[in-house]
């Protein structure tokens, strides 16, 4: 950011890391309130308020210091498909070449704190770092009476001789720092998948920068669709992955409560039917839908959460670099299918790592994922169902049953809930106790995310509204 006398100037990220705002908050964009309850994210500009927007991935931006408002945009990159036509081994090794480029500019000298999980982004950067002689302080969560996750770091992490800690998500910890969340994310993320926040006071003595690996599932995987997809059943399919369980219900309730204009399904497929138009990627709906995941969805969901890791320690993000995203849009969209390539990565790089289990595929590795069905896996799942059902205690599988279940949870909650004066001023009271009793009484799972949402809207009347 370069700032002069009265303007200043911003270039924003192709994959924005943080939001910046303009214009001056005045009064409530209830619409986009309506989306965020359906999506968990605000959709492209939107904000809590009409006046305010944020601003596009992907562009220059002057700036009015005095106003806050934008004297100038222009953008510099439109997500494309040009692929670039070569051998399965030359993108290998071009993505060998690019990634491990990144990894060496941004951690060469640093202390370097790794989130691994049982997956391939953050086991990727590990045998990146491996490679490049970059060491590394490596973590792993894991959720107190849940699947132990903390296995598959602690496995990568010995082959690749970094030192690591083992951490267990404690019952209630959301209660004890709410406030200090939504300070940092600004309400525009629910609260139940900041799982990092519960030791936001540990990783200062870890290292002095975070290596993360965000996004490099969605850019580095096809989307599950037929390439000649229409742009209809492409907004279909984006609704289906956006809309959360008990979403569409919620907002819907808010719409009909505010008195808004039309129906509220109506409104959201049309501004994902704009949105996906203006992309314009006509060769491969798979890089159209991967564009508008990585327009919208990163930005507004994904990079949200960023801010409990910025607060602490400086953070990079090899799959939110520029030339990573350039890169993806020349890649031929069959090698990108099933994560092919970082894959390829791993095994030429550390094939010992490559043996590690895929906890996405377990009990299988990289090399034998794919016997993953009937009947090589037949086995592992009747042990694992048997171990589950022989667990006395509840099986943890998400981050709100460790906040919401329970009675002290229930007690913290329902005082966010029903207790707060602003809220009530915003929603319905009828509605939160509609959508409560639901979630208590009829399918947690399903409502979980409609208790979230009013949750946080519950947290932003009381830190916002009362500002207005």
């Amino acid at each position: 950011m370069q700032k002069n006398t009265n303007t200043y100037k911003i270039t924003t990220g192709i994959v924005p890391e943080k939001q910046h705002f303009v214009g001056t908050p005045t009064t409530l964009n209830k619409e986009a309130i309506c989306v965020f309850a359906a999506t968990g994210f605000f959709l492209d500009q939107d904000t809590y308020y009409n006046e305010q927007k944020v601003l596009k991935p992907a562009c220059h931006y002057e700036i009015d210091s005095d106003s806050n408002t934008v004297i100038s945009e222009t953008p510099y990159f439109k997500w494309h498909h040009t692929p670039k036509e070569r051998p399965f081994e030359q993108v290998v090794e071009e993505f060998s070449e690019l990634f491990e480029s990144i990894l060496k500019e941004q951690l060469t000298g640093k202390n370097v704190i790794l989130p691994l999980s049982g997956g391939l982004d953050s086991r990727t950067q590990a045998v990146g770092l491996n490679h490049l002689g970059i060491a590394a302080y490596a973590y792993s969560y894991a959720f107190e009476n849940g699947h132990d996750e903390t296995k598959y770091g602690k496995a990568i992490a010995k082959q690749c001789h970094f030192p690591f800690e083992a951490l267990e998500v404690p019952k209630g910890y959301l209660w004890n720092c709410i406030d200090d969340l939504a300070n940092l994310t600004q309400c525009y993320s629910e609260f139940t998948h900041s799982r990092q926040m519960a030791f936001i006071d540990r990783y200062p003595d870890m290292g002095s920068v975070f290596s993360l690996g965000h996004w490099g599932d969605v850019l580095f995987d096809d989307m599950g669709v037929a390439d000649d997809l229409s742009l209809e059943g492409q907004v279909d399919i984006l609704l289906k992955k956006i809309v959360k369980k008990g979403g569409l219900e919620l907002a819907q309730s808010l719409w009909q409560s505010w008195d808004l204009n039309g129906a509220f399904e109506i409104y959201l497929k049309q501004r994902i039917f704009k949105l996906l138009s203006s992309i314009n990627i006509t060769n491969s709906a798979n890089a159209q839908i991967r564009a508008f995941k990585s327009l919208y969805w990163a930005p507004r969901w994904t990079s949200i959460n960023l801010r409990v890791f910025d607060a602490v320690n400086a953070m990079t993000l090899p799959y939110y670099d520029n030339r990573m995203c350039a890169f993806i849009c020349n890649v031929p969209e069959r090698y990108l299918a099933g994560r092919q390539i970082q894959i390829a990565y791993i095994k030429k790089r550390m094939p010992e790592v490559a043996k590690l289990t895929w906890q996405a595929q377990r009990p299988f590795n990289l090399y034998t994922y794919k016997k993953n069905k009937t009947p090589w896996n037949l086995p592992f799942r009747i042990l694992n169902k048997t171990q589950r059902i022989l667990n006395l205690k509840p099986f943890i599988q998400r981050n709100w049953e460790l906040q919401f279940l329970g009675e002290a949870n229930s007690k913290a909650l329902e005082n966010r809930l029903f207790q707060q004066e602003e809220f009530r001023g915003l929603i319905n009271p009828d509605i939160v106790k509609q959508y409560y009793d639901l979630f208590k009484d009829e399918d947690s799972v399903y409502y979980s995310h409609s208790i979230s949402m009013l949750l946080t809207l519950s947290v932003f009347s009381t830190n916002s509204l009362k500002r207005l």
